[in-house]
């Protein structure tokens, strides 16, 4: 149990049978009446965001979050397969779990994966991913302004805007924030 008063950002507590992250929290005293926090919660399950007001002083449960290192291993049929680093046991998730992480996902990648006792709540991506463009048009010859963007495929199906100067068959580095092309690799 924690109370409302030592909320921190980053903090999983258990609220009404969901299981939230703290985004945001701001301790508010009306002019009458008690103190209140309010919060911006992240629903770990579904990923929706809520906003929630709790009063100053109010238990409220923690939950215990495990972060285990996973290697990404491959996919099949829409089913994602991991390992393990320390024990090597293999945990196999739906494409419908991972969301817009699955995008990222190449073979070797290094996540850390969130449970909740046995249950999967998700996995926290690198930063930074470093992958292989597959496809992308040729540069016009000509077109040198500095903020000119083309499309690029890269070796997961995901197509992000690149520089002119990145060719078919380059390494490059990808946010895993907002998916946007951050230098050669």
């Amino acid at each position: 149990m924690t109370n409302s008063n030592d909320f921190k950002v980053g903090v999983t507590i258990e609220v009404d049978n969901a299981i939230y992250t703290i985004l945001e929290f701001q301790h508010v005293k009306p002019g009458k009446g008690a103190a209140i926090v309010k919060t911006k919660l992240k629903n770990l399950r579904t990923g929706s965001i809520i906003e929630k007001t709790f009063n100053a002083g109010e238990k409220v449960a923690l939950a215990r979050i495990e972060k285990k290192n996973m290697q990404f291993l491959y996919e099949m049929s829409g089913t994602y397969y991991f390992m393990n680093m320390t024990t090597y046991e293999q945990v196999e998730l739906a494409k419908e779990v991972l969301g817009d992480d699955a995008k990222f996902l190449k073979e070797n990648v290094e996540v850390i994966m969130m449970f909740f006792g046995e249950e999967v709540l998700g996995i926290q991506l690198p930063d930074k991913i470093q992958m292989k463009v597959v496809r992308t048009e040729s540069a016009v010859k000509g077109n040198t302004t500095s903020s000119a963007m083309k499309d690029a495929e890269l070796e997961t199906g995901l197509v992000i805007k690149v520089p002119l100067f990145i060719n078919q068959d380059e390494e490059i580095l990808v946010s895993t924030k907002d998916g946007k092309y951050v230098s050669r690799a």
